[in-house]
C-alpha cells in the first residue's frame, strides 16, 4: 500500500498536534527572537546614541541574515531534510542572542543579530513545510496556519520582556531571556519525525514506511480506505525559473517582498514612532502589547478561512484589509484611536502571514519545496532589510503619520502580487498544487 496514500488518509491526530506543538514552541521562540530587536530599539537607540538611520540599519541586520538563512536553509532542507534544518538552525538563533546579550560593543551587536536573523531564517519556511507534508490535505492550510499563530505567542513574549525586563534590566536583560531557543533545540532535533515525503524523494522508501507505519499504530480504530496520491519526483533548481514554476516563483517572491517590507518596516519601528509622537517609552511598550494581543484572533480566523475560502482570497483580502487600518491608524489622533487600529492593523496583518505560510509551500513539489519557499522567503527578506532602514531615513521627512501609510500602500501591494499568482491550492494533493 502507497505510504503517502496512507499518509493523507490518516484523520487529524495526537501525531499532528504533537508536531504542532513540537514546531510551534520553536517556533514561537524565534518570533520572539525577532520581536526582541522592536522593544530594545529605543534603549539601544538611547544608550549608543544611534541616529534614526543607524537604528534602522540595526533593525535590518537581523532581517539581512534571515536573507541568507532562508537561502541556505532551503537548499539544505531538500539536500539533507527538513528534521536536521529545524533542530540546529533553532540552536544557532538562541546562540545569537544569548551572544548578543554579552556583546561588548555596538560592532558585536550588529554581528550576533545577523548571527540570529541566519538561525531564524533558515528554520521558518523549513519548518512550515514539514508541517505541511505531515498534514492531511482537508487540513492541511488550517495546520499551517495554527503553526503560524504561535509567532503571535512568540511577538507577545517579546513585548512582555520588552514592557518588563528593558525598563529595570535594559535591553541586555531581555536578549539573554531569548537565548531559550538554544536549549529548546536539543529537545526539538531528538524529537521531530523525518517527512516521509522527502524520505521517499531521496528513494528512501522503506524509512518512509516505518515512519508511516508509527503514526497509523496511533489511530486504533479502522482508517479509510487509501486513495492514490502522486508520488514525488526529483527536479532540478532550475525548474523554479521555468514555466509552469516560473510564474508562482516570480509572484510569490514580489508578494513576500511587499509583505516584509510593510510589516517589518511598521512593527519593529512601532514603539520608536509612538515615541516620536510624544508617548512615554513604558506607554508605547504598553500599547504595543496591547496592540499585539490582537496577532491571536488574526491568526486563528485566518486558519478557520483558509479552509472554507481558499488560500488565495484569505491572503489577499487579508493584506487589503491590513493596508487599510495601517492607513487609517497613520491618522490616529488619540491613544484610543491608536491602541483600537493598531488592533486592527495587527489582525490583519498577521492573519495574511499565517495565509501565506499555508499557500507558500503548497506551490512547490516536494524536491523543490525548502528551496521554492526558502528562495521567495529570502526575497521577502530583501524587502524587511530595506523597509526599517528606509523607515529611519524618511521619518525626519514624512513624519510618523506618512511612514505609516507609505507600510499601507506596501500591504496593498503584496495584496495584488499574491493575487498574481492565479492559482489555488485549497483541498490538492501537494504534487499538484
Amino acid at each position: 500500500m502507497d505510504a503517502l496514500a496512507r499518509l493523507e488518509r490518516l484523520p487529524l491526530g495526537r501525531p499532528h498536534y504533537r508536531l504542532l506543538l513540537l514546531l510551534g514552541l520553536g517556533w514561537a521562540l524565534d518570533a520572539m527572537d525577532v520581536g526582541l530587536i522592536s522593544f530594545t530599539l529605543p534603549a539601544l537607540s538611547r544608550e549608543f546614541g544611534l541616529s534614526p538611520v543607524q537604528a534602522g540599519l540595526l533593525g535590518s541586520v537581523g532581517l539581512l541574515g534571515m536573507l541568507f538563512g532562508a537561502l541556505l536553509g532551503g537548499r539544505l532542507a531538500d539536500r539533507f531534510g527538513r528534521k536536521a534544518v529545524v533542530g540546529y538552525s533553532l540552536f544557532l538563533a538562541g546562540l545569537g542572542s544569548l551572544l548578543t546579550a554579552l556583546a561588548p560593543s555596538l560592532s558585536w551587536v550588529f554581528l550576533f543579530r545577523f548571527l540570529t536573523g541566519l538561525g531564524l531564517g533558515a528554520e521558518l519556511p523549513v519548518a512550515a513545510s514539514l508541517m505541511g507534508e505531515f498534514s492531511p490535505k482537508a487540513h492541511r492550510g488550517r495546520m499551517v496556519v495554527l503553526l503560524e499563530a504561535f509567532w503571535a505567542v512568540g511577538w507577545l513574549l517579546a513585548a512582555l520582556m520588552g514592557y518588563l525586563l528593558v525598563p529595570s534590566l535594559g535591553w541586555r536583560g531581555a536578549f539573554l531571556a531569548g537565548a531559550l531557543p538554544a536549549l529548546y533545540a536539543a529537545y526539538l532535533r531528538l524529537s521531530l519525525p523525518e517527512s516521509p515525503r522527502w524520505l521517499l524523494a531521496q528513494g528512501q522508501v522503506a524509512e518512509a514506511e516505518a515512519l508511516v507505519a508509527a503514526w497509523e499504530r496511533a489511530f486504533p480504530g479502522p482508517l479509510p480506505e487509501p486513495r492514490p496520491e502522486p508520488a514525488p519526483r526529483p527536479l532540478p533548481y532550475g525548474a523554479l525559473f521555468r514555466p509552469p514554476l516560473l510564474r508562482r516563483t516570480l509572484f510569490l517572491a514580489l508578494a513576500w517582498f511587499a509583505l516584509n517590507a510593510g510589516y517589518y518596516g511598521a512593527f519593529i519601528w512601532l514603539p520608536s514612532l509612538l515615541v516620536a509622537q510624544g508617548y512615554t517609552l513604558v506607554r508605547s511598550l504598553a500599547y504595543v502589547l496591547l496592540i499585539t494581543l490582537a496577532q491571536v484572533p488574526g491568526y486563528l480566523t485566518a486558519a478557520f478561512l483558509v479552509e472554507r475560502w481558499g488560500r488565495r482570497p484569505v491572503l489577499v483580502g487579508f493584506l487589503a484589509l491590513s493596508a487599510f487600518s495601517a492607513w487609517l491608524l497613520s491618522r490616529a489622533a488619540s491613544p484610543l484611536e491608536v491602541l483600537l487600529l493598531g488592533a486592527l492593523l495587527s489582525f490583519f496583518n498577521l492573519g495574511a502571514w499565517g495565509a501565506v505560510y499555508a499557500y507558500t509551500p503548497e506551490l512547490f513539489p516536494t524536491a523543490l519545496r525548502g528551496s521554492g519557499a526558502g528562495l521567495v522567503a529570502a526575497v521577502g527578506r530583501v524587502g524587511g532589510i530595506l523597509a526599517p532602514y528606509a523607515t529611519g531615513a524618511l521619518l525626519p521627512l514624512l513624519g510618523p503619520g506618512g511612514v505609516l501609510a507609505l507600510h499601507g500602500g506596501l500591504l496593498l501591494l503584496a495584496g495584488v502580487f499574491a493575487w498574481g499568482v492565479g492559482v489555488e491550492t485549497r483541498g490538492k494533493p501537494l504534487e499538484e498544487g
